[in-house]
């Protein structure tokens, strides 16, 4: 880069929540905008972090109702290969010559992306000796559809080219059951229902997504599994797969999932749950095998820190 040459970069900002309050700049950075903690942490040592415009470093703390911003670089990937990397708590729930399905903590990317540093499923894979299919983008080869970072649960990555074709079409045509878990705020009324709602980017907000007039159409199905006094345990079926459906959807109802700070949730209830991150886990996939044609069904069990949460929720019942 030349004198004179500007990175180009993108603004992202936010007021403090009161449960961020008194936590560390980088940790805080983590949550709120969904970085891994490294690179929170070295965007604060570029100088690319301000709390009420002054410029802050990784160790300071957060103020609650403080406007944080950050300056990410829109960098382009330009991985020609993925490297192995392993991936603690990514456990393979079953493998052929076609597909491999996958346990996915929290905490992890499905594949790397511009502002992420942490640790990806592909990364994962190729550590334990997976050969993914070559096709789609060299950083997201094989990937036929996501979870957030902030999601655990089963997610499916193709092995094959003839896999990898069958199952792009079948999540575009929607032959696909995919199935969630999440904890929201409140009850929803009525129990059982569905949103439909069309969702896009957030007119303000570069990180976030948002119900607008004339968004892509996203349906969502739920019914609730248990009542809490301040909480719901919700079964969610998607009908479409945006970015960030259900945290959006739910928000849009006034019913955030717990420990969604992005989306509204309290801090006070998340910090009491033990939570650092939303309570939304993808518990079911299933689909046809893109070999056999045969019905597959796969599920993920909670992880700790989601029972965890239950379970305190359950005992103030």
């Amino acid at each position: 880069m030349t004198a004179g040459d500007t990175e180009p970069v993108t603004t992202r900002s936010l007021p403090v929540p009161d449960g961020l309050d008194g936590e560390r700049v980088d940790a805080g950075l983590a949550r709120l905008f969904g970085l891994s903690r490294t690179r929170a942490a070295d965007l604060a040592a570029a100088g690319a972090v301000r709390i009420n415009g002054r410029t802050v470093g990784k160790s300071e703390r957060l103020v609650a109702d403080a406007v944080l911003e950050v300056e990410v670089p829109d960098d382009p990937v330009t991985i020609d290969h993925i490297i192995a990397e392993p991936v603690e708590g990514l456990r393979v729930i079953y493998d052929d010559a076609d597909i491999v399905v996958v346990d996915k903590p929290v905490g992890v990317a499905a594949h790397p992306s511009p502002g992420w540093a942490g640790p990806t499923v592909l990364a994962g894979l190729a550590a334990q000796g997976f050969t993914i299919a070559t096709s789609g983008a060299a950083e997201r080869q094989g990937i036929v559809h996501r979870l957030d970072v902030g999601t655990s649960g089963v997610m499916v990555v193709a092995k094959s080219e003839h896999a990898y074709s069958a199952l792009k079409r079948a999540f575009k045509v929607r032959d696909v059951r995919k199935e969630y878990l999440a904890v929201v705020q409140g009850h929803p009324d009525p129990s059982s229902g569905t949103i439909d709602a069309p969702i896009d980017r957030h007119p303000t907000s570069s990180h976030r997504w948002a119900v607008v007039a004339d968004g892509k159409p996203s349906v969502t199905h739920y019914s609730t599994v248990e009542a809490f006094p301040h909480a719901s345990l919700l079964r969610i079926r998607l009908e479409t797969g945006r970015t960030h459906q259900i945290r959006v959807h739910m928000s849009a109802v006034r019913h955030p999932c717990v420990g969604d700070l992005t989306y509204g949730a309290d801090p006070v209830l998340a910090a009491r749950l033990g939570l650092q991150r939303q309570w939304l886990h993808a518990e079911c996939l299933a689909f046809e095998h893109p070999a056999s044609g045969e019905p597959v069904e796969f599920h993920s069990a909670l992880p700790a820190d989601l029972e965890q949460a239950l379970e305190i929720l359950r005992a103030a019942g």
